[in-house]
């Protein structure tokens, strides 16, 4: 072995031992760091398979006889050497396997086996730890490699159907499809490891400060309030059925009237509602509350742990969190979760527009404009292109005129407008000056009905910084608070609660609840970070009269708040403290933090956009005998037992 050793250090060596497989051997060695001088992730202690893990050994380690297990990232032959990258959740470490003129026939037959290894093949290697005589500084690893005297293959491999590196291969249904091949790249493998480093700086910054972490049930009763519920049959009870909690809501209020205090869980909750990038089916929560607290106070203990988490995952200091009142962000940004990486700011000019006979303005209750920075350059068929955006189903404008600001010199003024039949280059002017635009900017206007065209507006604003490339940058926090208590459902023409049925209102608001509901506001709050509301909470009803009395402007009946809700209401007539609390999508935080685009990707197996997994290909259907034993008929049961008429075929599934 030490002649091998001394022999290696050869031109040939070192022009030959270049790594291959680079995306994959930088992502895997960023897991740690691209430098060798980090900290390891060393083994408790070693193990019946290995001695290091495969991102641990560093130059200190040079001479040292060490067994390692993994995976094989790639693999190369060079006639005179053979070299495995051998890979687990730690890195990479490259391996090398001679055949030299001189070497034995033990090392001969070790060089044809490595030859043969395909990739993700499961293999063990014992050898001596050497310094690279070609160091690769992308890896954690790459100061040295290990030249093996021994190898067995633990396993064989397929062919994975895509390559276990970044950036993959593969569209996303089938890394979904084999989502176990898809997690051993070092990006998804690094996104589960931030969310478990995320979940335990949450537990023991709440465990240090008096909280405690308490189960409550799966298993729940259905409520009409919110999304859909998920359900689940009841075989024991035939024709009950069980909903599974989009959040544990109820409990926690209870476990405040039960003493407890203080009260965090890490929880699994779900929702039957419409998928997108940063929604799933089942989601966690980092669920708390608090008994004897103000709202000052959720905020100021939650504003703490963000801070901390920040700080520990990311080695970034927060600034204290601004407050901004809901009415505030409504008509500064045009949405309830601003992103306060970049300006456009929504400016109102109803007043400025007015009285030139564009009916579109003259008739609306509101008219808002934005200045887009540099737009004002686009060409005219990428403004026009503007107009299809802002009618789009993800803005809901009405219309957008577009003025483009190509001079605001004195005496020379001039503009582009789709409304230029209409107006003048100093009205133009004008609206340049409302809305703080400057030479080269574009300025976007909506109008109608005030909160609509502020959405809509707030909605285009996001986009447009999209396009422009302005939503990066540092993490920008705030609190957005005061939101109202009720809003108006047209649909049904009744109120419905903005946040839910549990949510107090302002104390200064209360007399407002029977002479003006709609105005009333609710002691809510939640915390946004670049835009995504990161979590949400109120300062609860704790008072039985005021309860009902939220209830019937909800539409409740007596008797059915009593029905659906009477194991609270009976809870708050045996001395309800005051109490309150939030949570926070855990999904979307480890999101924000690994600077990630979709949830998925921090979620070990996600559904896709349709609610699937198409790996266990879930959901599915269920034997007619569980069917028949949980009194459900479905629409194809009955038509296979004869019951059902051919008239009655598209009748949607009944249960009993």
């Amino acid at each position: 072995l030490a002649r091998v050793v001394r022999r290696r250090h050869t031109p040939v060596m070192a022009s030959s031992s270049q790594d291959t497989g680079t995306a994959a051997a930088s992502s895997a060695g960023a897991a740690s760091s691209a430098s060798s001088g980090q900290p390891r992730a060393p083994l408790d202690a070693p193990t019946g398979f290995r001695t290091h893990t495969c991102g641990e050994l560093r130059m200190d380690d040079v001479g040292k006889h060490v067994t390692l297990a993994g995976w094989v990232q790639t693999g190369r032959d060079l006639n005179h050497f053979a070299f495995i990258d051998l890979r687990d959740r730690h890195g990479i470490t490259q391996c090398v396997f001679l055949n030299t003129d001189t070497s034995s026939a033990e090392e001969k037959a070790r060089y044809e086996e490595a030859k043969r290894i395909g990739r993700e093949w499961v293999v063990q290697v014992k050898g001596e730890v050497v310094e690279r005589s070609n160091k690769n500084k992308q890896r954690a690893t790459g100061d040295v490699e290990v030249v093996c005297h021994g190898l067995t293959v633990l396993n064989s491999s397929h062919t994975p159907p895509f390559l276990i590196q970044d950036p993959s291969d593969a569209l996303e249904d089938l890394r979904m499809q084999y989502r176990y091949l898809d997690i051993r790249r070092p990006s998804i493998a690094q996104a589960l490891l931030l969310r478990n480093a995320v979940t335990r700086i949450v537990r023991n910054h709440l465990n240090d400060r008096g909280f405690v972490e308490v189960e409550t049930p799966v298993l729940i009763k259905s409520t009409p309030e919110g999304a859909r519920d998920f359900v689940v049959p009841s075989r024991m009870n035939p024709g009950s059925f069980y909903a599974l909690p989009q959040s544990p809501q109820t409990f926690k209020q209870l476990l405040m009237v039960a003493g407890m205090d203080r009260y965090f869980q890490i929880v699994k909750c779900f929702r039957d509602e419409e998928l997108r990038a940063d929604r799933q089916p089942e989601f966690t929560q980092i669920d708390c509350e608090l008994s004897f607290v103000t709202q000052d106070d959720v905020l100021r203990t939650f504003e703490s742990m963000i801070r901390a988490l920040f700080k520990e995952t990311k080695g970034v200091d927060l600034p204290p969190f601004p407050r901004m009142t809901w009415q505030e962000a409504m008509d500064q940004y045009g949405i309830d979760k601003p992103d306060l990486r970049f300006g456009m700011k929504l400016h109102e000019l109803t007043d400025v527009v007015k009285g030139k006979n564009f009916k579109v303005f003259d008739e609306a209750e509101y008219v808002v404009g934005i200045s887009c920075p540099k737009a004002g350059t686009w060409s005219n068929a990428q403004v026009k292109a503007l107009d299809k955006l802002a009618a789009s189903d993800s803005i809901g404008a009405k219309g957008l005129v577009w003025v483009k600001v190509k001079s605001l010199k004195e005496g020379a003024l001039e503009f582009d407008s789709s409304a230029k039949k209409f107006f003048e280059a100093a009205d133009f002017a004008q609206w340049a000056a409302a809305c703080e635009a400057q030479e080269g900017d574009l300025i976007c206007v909506f109008a109608g009905p005030r909160l609509k065209t502020q959405t809509a507006m707030g909605k285009m604003r996001n986009a447009m910084a999209e396009q422009l490339g302005l939503r990066t940058g540092p993490f920008a926090a705030l609190w957005v608070v005061d939101f109202p208590l009720l809003e108006w459902d047209e649909d049904d023409e009744r109120f419905v609660a903005m946040h839910h049925p549990f949510t107090s209102c302002k104390p200064e608001d209360a007399p407002m609840m029977d002479t003006a509901p709609g105005s009333v506001r609710a002691n809510a709050y939640d915390m946004v970070i670049n835009g995504v509301e990161v979590g949400g909470g109120s300062i609860r009803i704790h008072d039985r009269e005021m309860q009902m009395k939220t209830f019937k402007l909800l539409g409740f009946t007596p008797e059915e708040a009593q029905r659906q809700f009477g194991f609270l209401l009976g809870a708050f007539s045996f001395g309800a403290p005051p109490h309150g609390g939030i949570a926070f999508g855990l999904d979307r935080l480890c999101t924000i933090i690994g600077g990630g685009t979709t949830i998925r990707d921090y979620i070990a197996f996600p559904k896709n956009n349709q609610g699937r997994d198409v790996m266990i290909e879930s959901p599915s259907e269920i034997a007619t005998e569980q069917l028949e034993e949980l009194k459900i008929y479905t629409e194809k049961l009955l038509r296979e037992k004869g019951l059902l008429k051919k008239e009655a075929a598209a009748a949607p599934a009944t249960a009993s």
